[in-house]
């Protein structure tokens, strides 16, 4: 295994409590009924729009656009650097795996202004050679585009690549390049949500990363 492949919500990062908050004052704002937390938070990880196309099934394509735009702005209004932290024991063990090696990569389907911005904020760049958002590709996950833009870009095979993420869509993106997957159980989906999906391996916390590697 040569290259690791991370997603950034609620897999490097506890973003939840923010994401949730954030949609929440965007249907306050545009007058939309409110979902309940956990319907919020179960969209996470889709690119943006889509989440309100699904939190609102037959919303219209431009009401789903003037709710990512609502949203944007009042997220980067309201962010502080106390408005996400890092799940325990990421930025050691990242620091490990660099020192032995690996390969580090994001593939988030955020953009990647806001994803480096917070990883500066938490002095957490440098262990990456690569940031794949959603700016960066055609089709978001679990479409297979942001992994085999990251395997072409740092020219390693998918045999040689392991993803790991949170969410299902994690998951397929990656088992459909081609790469070994890694479910992480304290973020945004469940065990049995990740075993169904696919996932080779399972961990219930990050540092357990190091251990299943070796």
């Amino acid at each position: 295994m040569k290259l690791i492949i991370f997603d950034f919500d609620g897999t490097l990062a506890d973003t939840r409590g923010y994401i949730v908050a954030t949609m929440h004052k965007t249907m306050r704002q545009l007058g939309l009924p409110l979902r309940p937390a956990d319907e919020c938070a179960a969209t996470i990880g889709l690119p943006l729009k889509g989440c309100f196309q699904q939190l609102y099934p037959g919303i219209q394509d431009a009401e789903a656009e003037l709710c990512m735009a609502t949203y944007r702005r009042i997220f980067d209004k309201d962010r502080d650097a106390s408005s996400v932290a890092l799940f325990p024991g990421v930025k050691e063990t990242l620091q490990n795996l660099k020192k032995k090696g690996y390969l580090l990569s994001i593939a988030s389907s955020r953009t990647t202004r806001t994803m480096v911005q917070m990883l500066e904020e938490k002095d957490l760049v440098s262990p990456f050679s690569l940031f794949i958002g959603v700016t960066e590709v055609q089709n978001a996950k679990p479409h297979p585009e942001p992994v085999l833009k990251t395997l072409e870009a740092l020219e390693v095979p998918a045999s040689e690549a392991l993803v790991v993420g949170d969410m299902p869509v994690d998951i397929l993106m990656g088992s459909r390049a081609g790469a070994r997957t890694c479910g992480v159980t304290y973020g945004n989906s469940t065990r049995p949500e990740l075993l169904e999906a696919g996932a080779d391996y399972i961990i219930d916390s990050f540092t357990e990363l190091e251990s299943l590697l070796g």
